[in-house]
């Protein structure tokens, strides 16, 4: 319930947001909004206000909605003719090109206002978050052949300072494709300075599919979990062979368990393999027969049972951090952050186009809806930063050039502005079409990955 409500408020207050930059900057060019829609299909509510008595309507279906202007283009002869002279000099098609492409650029424009509105809170109120601390490195990977220890304190990332891991990893992303290698500044054990240059140039488009800072090598410093079993899946291999919540692990196949990773990796290693596990149940000693289902994850096969651990909050403490700043510093940098997310959002679109980026990173209304509810249990900052994710998502979509979308009227006005003319009537109505497929595919992509990560758990 809780994943369902929180992605349905989502939807609501990104399309509102939206639609209401519409409406309001047509209001303040003078053009009359014959009704103001949230949803599509059979309406829920219907209620008429203000001097234009404008229909605002709630519909049943909340994945959209649209501002209606006055345009005499879309009325009847009849209706022309019963039309007063005030209403004609207020439809959206007499408005200058100016006005109508700032109304068109509005609503984007609401949804990246939103972004910062929310990140700007965020960054006042303070956000806790794991210290930019290097945890333990495999041998063989870029962080281990760059000289990086554990316990080294990374302070910038390619001359941008970094504050949490997740700095790292959103700088580190950044420079994925831009440069083969990035100059980390890190403080060592000893309280000095030093620079270690790390080589991005193996990172693959599989590895950028899942977390590319473990195959870089680079993983948070943060306290070993006991093997102590906090969840278990009703449907998954571990209920079954009948692994239960308090259950120590012991050992996998005889080698002895110390941590729940070393318990993670044995499963992860193992899928469609019988795994011979031995665990302490209250001070008794039992024996069980776990087989992994194996699942797709990041490109490669992988084993799960369905069960998981729980790390004690007391324990985590002390390697997190809360980063706050002045609400002046934090209007800036929350600017500052919506625009690199936009401008990287349209990278990685630029980079599925030319087989850059693979196009299993679209996300469709299911993925965006398990992740608004992992945000929601995770609590009320991260489902703010995940709305203002998704509502820079929202604007730099409908800025793209494809007729239907707001980018694609705006391509529109731009070539009547250089050719001093409105786009023809038969141009726009091929550019509808071709809108329409471009979203056709879109959605077909999205939801074929949305079911292949339902499959894959």
């Amino acid at each position: 319930m809780l994943t369902l409500l929180s992605f349905v408020v989502a939807l609501t207050v990104l399309i509102a947001i939206h639609e209401y930059g519409h409406f309001q900057v047509a209001k303040w060019c003078g053009v009359k909004v014959l009704k103001f829609s949230l949803g599509f299909g059979k309406p829920l509510y219907s209620k008429k206000f203000g001097l234009d008595k404008t229909e605002f309507v709630i519909s049943a279906l909340p994945l959209g909605g649209y501002v209606k202007m006055l345009d005499e283009r879309e009325l009847s002869e009849s209706e022309l003719k019963g039309l007063a002279l005030t209403d004609r000099l207020r439809s959206f098609n007499r408005q200058k090109l100016w006005k109508r492409f700032l109304i068109v650029l509005a609503g984007p424009v609401a949804n990246f206002l939103l972004a910062i509105f929310l990140f700007w809170i965020l960054m006042a109120q303070g956000v806790t978050a794991l210290k930019p601390v290097v945890g333990e490195i495999l041998q063989g990977t870029a962080a281990y052949q760059s000289g990086l220890q554990q316990g080294d304190l990374v302070k910038s990332v390619a001359n941008k300072k970094v504050k949490t891991w997740q700095d790292i990893y959103w700088a580190l992303l950044q420079n994925v494709g831009e440069t083969q290698e990035v100059e980390l500044t890190i403080l060592d054990h000893q309280g000095q300075l030093k620079r270690h240059s790390l080589s991005l140039s193996k990172l693959s488009k599989k590895d950028l599919e899942s977390d590319f800072l473990t195959s870089l090598g680079l993983r948070p410093n943060q306290p070993k979990i006991p093997a102590k079993i906090s969840e278990v899946l009703s449907s998954g291999s571990a209920s079954k062979a009948g692994l239960k919540v308090g259950d120590v692990i012991l050992s996998v196949d005889g080698l002895k368990i110390n941590s729940s990773e070393e318990f993670v990796n044995a499963v992860q290693s193992k899928p469609n393999k019988a795994l011979f596990v031995t665990i302490d149940r209250a001070s008794e000693v039992v024996s069980l027969k776990i087989t992994p289902s194996l699942v797709k994850e990041g490109g490669r096969n992988v084993g799960r049972i369905g069960a998981g651990f729980k790390m004690d909050s007391e324990a985590l403490a002390p390697y997190l951090v809360k980063v706050k700043y002045s609400p002046v510093e934090s209007l800036f940098l929350a600017s500052q952050k919506t625009w690199d997310i936009s401008l990287f959002s349209l990278k990685m679109i630029g980079n599925m186009l030319i087989g850059e980026a693979s196009l299993k990173t679209i996300s469709g209304p299911v993925s965006i809806a398990s992740y608004s509810g992992k945000s929601a249990h995770q609590g009320w900052a991260s489902w703010i930063g995940f709305l203002a994710m998704l509502s820079i998502s929202l604007g730099v979509l409908n800025l793209l050039p494809i007729p239907v979308l707001d980018g694609g009227h705006l391509l529109y006005y731009t070539v009547e502005a250089i050719k001093g003319s409105p786009v023809s009537d038969r141009m726009i109505e091929i550019g509808q079409r071709v809108g329409f497929l471009l979203l056709g595919l879109l959605m077909i992509f999205a939801f074929y990955n949305d079911i292949n990560r339902l499959i894959a758990g």
